[in-house]
């Protein structure tokens, strides 16, 4: 029986695909033998880079793409097909929002987040789909979302209300799209990545906010990896318009604290 995570000879394209989560998307493809491209404004210090089913170490490809620009993402998706010649995978990862009140945020910063959360994941699809549709596999899209789409997101507004329209975007792309295309997203809860302490603080905190989860841990980039394997693999044929969660078991309800300090 063959391999159904096995994607030699398949083409991945990881927005942001060179740190954090994206970069454990990125190693999770490489290691199953995809020629994996990844994207951003600046190349990393290290690409990503895994020892594959063979045993040979397999790296990614950088291509420059500020995927907010129109014009860059078009030369992006025109020197993929051209190096590779297909395209089978596209996971929209790149994305974030720093603190901001939303009371008093400028109009501008709201636009910006917006635009790199959903107007750019929403383009990067568009370009994706013009190929896989005269793909004879055709091919899948996966958007990374986040649990603030599902619930509030205080001193993230804006990203959060972003990641909700990723969430509807991709289930109306899966309708419109298939059968060729098929289009799922994930929905991430907490994760550990190299840049943890700015938002949680020490190990301590870390540790903390992690018994807080009822696995017990904060997702590891490869946690969410994995799910982007499963979801572009034939596993997964008839999924599309799916919103895979994949966040631990969630938070516990804050009601439940209270009553156990009433206890």
């Amino acid at each position: 029986m063959n391999n159904p995570l096995d994607f030699s000879g398949k083409v991945v394209l990881v927005t942001g695909g060179g740190k954090g989560v994206g970069k454990g998307i990125s190693e999770r493809y490489l290691e199953q033998g995809a020629s994996v491209v990844i994207c951003g404004r600046r190349e990393p210090e290290e690409l990503p880079a895994a020892k594959d089913q063979n045993g040979n170490i397999n790296t990614a490809t950088f291509f420059s793409c500020d995927v907010r620009d129109l014009e860059q993402v078009d030369t992006l998706t025109h020197s993929i097909i051209e190096q590779f010649g297909r395209l089978d995978v596209l996971v929209n990862n790149a994305g974030g929002a720093p603190h901001a009140d939303a009371a008093t945020v400028s109009p501008r910063f709201s636009e910006s987040i917006l635009r790199l959360n959903l107007i750019a994941p929403l383009n990067l699809c568009q370009k994706a789909n013009a190929v896989m549709q005269k793909q004879a596999e055709g091919g899948n899209i996966i958007n990374i979302c986040s649990v603030s789409a599902k619930r509030p997101s205080p001193g993230t507004a804006a990203y959060g209300a972003a990641k909700a329209g990723l969430l509807n975007l991709s289930q109306s792309l899966a309708v419109e799209w298939a059968p060729k295309v098929r289009v799922n997203a994930v929905t991430a809860g907490l994760i550990r990545t190299e840049q943890s302490h700015l938002h949680y603080g020490d190990e301590e905190g870390i540790s903390n906010v992690a018994k807080t989860i009822p696995l017990q841990r904060m997702a590891n980039p490869s946690d969410i990896g994995d799910t982007c394997l499963y979801l572009a693999s034939p596993l997964a044929s008839y999924v599309t318009g799916a919103d895979i969660t994949v966040h631990g078991g969630g938070e516990k309800p804050s009601f439940l604290n209270a009553h156990e300090k009433n206890e």
